[in-house]
């Protein structure tokens, strides 16, 4: 599995998503600072194909999950 999070500095959901993922055995995970990439909100909206009002935005392997809430629910619903 490979997770990658979009997200900004000093934001508390960005640092749990960041943790959740880390803390998942067998995972690899890219963390991209929005602003430290010059990324921004209608980049991601592009990318997603709807509007971005929040960060972090994940992916698991390429597949948009959401913010941080749709992450936990996505990751609390695997078997």
């Amino acid at each position: 599995m490979f997770i990658t999070i979009y997200g900004r500095a000093n934001c508390p959901f960005c640092d749990k998503a960041k943790a959740l993922a880390n803390s998942l055995p067998s995972v690899e995970c890219c963390y991209i600072d929005i602003v430290e990439k010059g990324i921004t909100k209608a980049d991601l909206q592009k990318a997603i194909g709807k509007p971005v009002e929040t960060v972090p935005q994940v992916f698991i392997d390429g597949i948009h999950i959401g913010g941080f809430s749709e992450f936990e629910a996505h990751l609390s619903a695997q078997p």
